[in-house]
């Protein structure tokens, strides 16, 4: 069995849900679990409808909901070619769309906003599941809140979505397409909730290593993770294959094509993950694996914008064992991660990409020390083997950004990784510096 997830981009257009076809028909052979993202778009659409609706602009609510049905339509008229098929499409549309009105007389909480957002995907597979059985390809439509749960932590339980997704299945014994949801699922009182940002691709991962299949496919409109990024850089190349904990430091530190959080089920389960281009089935894409491979080698750059340098020092610090205790509760307290840290005698630098609460962060941190904070700064994050006996990897790093301005710099935290803090200002250059050196 496989679990294959396609991205928003993927069923962005009955042409984009035309091209998934040859994909799907070679899988028929065997078992196998599509995950869909929604349409793209579609989530933005419906985050606006809630904020709409939130501040009781039901009239702008009204007018966003009739311009999302009539992309809809035009949507299904072009991807259902029969009268039959045409007709069921619809009367589903006009389904969810009336229940979009609904909202118009109800105190809008949380969980209203909660169960708008889960239409996107649930309007996304039903109709890839209606289009395949008017193209007489069965399917079996399953629903993602039948099987995905949560905690009161937020944590997925991998327990009860294998008991579950696996009798689902078992109910239809002669199947072996299944189609489902990404994103969506309940929380631990029952309600429909999500997984967030980047929950189609987690949810994948959880299926598939709840389920044990032989391979998790991640289908987006790239082959495989490269080895910079192309947008900034010329004659990148995909790589061939990582470890999880490679893949893991480049989702996290910018690489786009996978949600960091997707890897760690995978990894947890030894689970295959292969990242394949829908534009190019012929591409090989990226295996990820418990394996090493690319030992003693550099393997790929990535950057990761929008980051917030705070520099922390105080005379109290030196020799002071409880310090550094302290400084970790105040971003605990806001629920704030760190990405980098480094330290010296009397003082502390580390960065953050979450900055909703900065402002209260530097107050409680100046109660005991003097905080300076750097904006508009880029963590640049070259992965590669970085284990203690591989020589000289860090000195060829150094010297490909000597004429660059380094705000700080974390090595030995990681074996994957050596992490460098710019100005974004001098992030494309870093990157094709640190290309023609390390390439």
């Amino acid at each position: 069995m496989k679990v294959l997830k396609f991205g928003g981009t993927s069923v962005g257009s009955p042409e984009r849900i035309e091209q998934l076809l040859p994909i799907i028909k070679s899988q028929t052979a065997d078992k196998h679990v599509v995950v869909l993202s929604a349409v793209s778009g579609t989530t933005n659409d419906l985050v606006t409808l809630s904020e709409l609706y939130a501040n009781k602009n039901i009239e702008g609510a009204y007018q966003h909901i009739d311009a999302l049905y009539e992309k809809y339509k035009v949507f299904v008229n072009t991807l259902f070619k029969t009268e039959e098929g045409l007709a069921e499409a619809l009367a589903f549309i006009d389904k969810i769309f009336d229940l979009f009105y609904q909202f118009k007389n109800k105190n809008f909480t949380s969980d209203a906003e909660r169960i708008i957002l889960a239409q996107g995907e649930i309007i996304s597979t039903t109709l890839f599941h209606l289009h395949l059985k008017e193209i007489d390809i069965p399917s079996t439509l399953l629903s993602a809140l039948d099987f995905m749960l949560v905690d009161e932590e937020h944590e997925p339980n991998v327990d009860f979505i294998r008991e579950h997704a696996s009798l689902e299945m078992e109910k239809y014994p002669e199947e072996t397409l299944f189609i489902t949801q990404g994103y969506i699922c309940r929380n631990a009182q029952g309600e429909i909730d999500n997984l967030r940002r980047g929950g189609s691709d987690y949810t994948a991962s959880l299926l598939g290593a709840a389920l044990q299949v032989e391979e998790i496919q991640i289908w987006t409109d790239i082959d495989g993770f490269h080895n910079n990024d192309p947008r900034y850089v010329t004659n990148t190349k995909p790589i061939a294959r990582l470890n999880f904990d490679e893949a893991a430091e480049l989702s996290y530190f910018g690489a786009k094509i996978l949600h960091p959080q997707s890897v760690f089920p995978a990894r947890k389960y030894n689970v295959p993950v292969r990242l394949l281009d829908t534009m190019n089935l012929n591409a090989s894409g990226t295996l990820i694996s418990g394996e090493t491979t690319n030992q003693n080698q550099i393997v790929a750059i990535a950057a990761k914008d929008g980051i917030t340098a705070i520099r922390i020092q105080s005379s109290r610090m030196l020799m002071a064992y409880g310090f550094l205790r302290k400084v970790f509760e105040v971003f605990e307290r806001f629920k704030t991660p760190i990405d980098m840290i480094t330290t010296s005698e009397v003082a502390v630098s580390l960065t953050i990409d979450q900055t909703e609460s900065l402002s209260e962060i530097i107050k409680e941190l100046e109660v005991f020390s003097a905080v300076e904070i750097d904006g508009e700064q880029s963590i640049i994050c070259i992965v590669g083997d970085f284990r203690e006996n591989n020589h000289g990897h860090a000195t060829i790093v150094s010297e490909a950004v000597k004429h660059v301005p380094i705000r700080m710099i974390s090595y030995g935290g990681s074996e994957n990784n050596i992490s460098l803090l710019v100005p974004s200002t001098y992030k494309i250059e870093t990157l094709r510096s640190l290309h023609n050196r390390l390439f």
